[in-house]
């Protein structure tokens, strides 16, 4: 196979809404991380029911939203009758 040495890569447009409809059914896994914490193993084993374990987040920070394991958001945890939601405040915008 001969590569064309005349050939350049051309900038693409963005894609157009009927471009895009053939991905709006396409599932992704979307997390909100409340926040980490470490521990060793032996802090693992003694843990019960109850116990309180400390994340590095404080309450009212924002939680960091994640799209198939990919940051793209910032938000605020909220109450929706009886369940948890996220408020979205920041869209994170990330260098390719």
């Amino acid at each position: 196979m001969n590569a064309d040495p005349n050939w350049s890569p051309r900038p693409t447009a963005p894609p157009a809404p009927d471009d895009l409809q053939a991905v709006f059914d396409v599932p992704v896994k979307v997390q909100a991380i409340l926040g980490r914490a470490r521990m060793d193993i032996g802090e693992l084993l003694r843990l019960k029911p109850g116990m309180v374990v400390e994340l590095d987040r404080r309450v009212g920070e924002p939680v960091d939203i994640f799209v198939n394991n990919r940051l793209i958001a910032r938000g605020e945890v909220v109450l929706i009758d009886s369940a948890l939601g996220i408020t979205l405040t920041e869209i994170v915008r990330q260098e390719r």
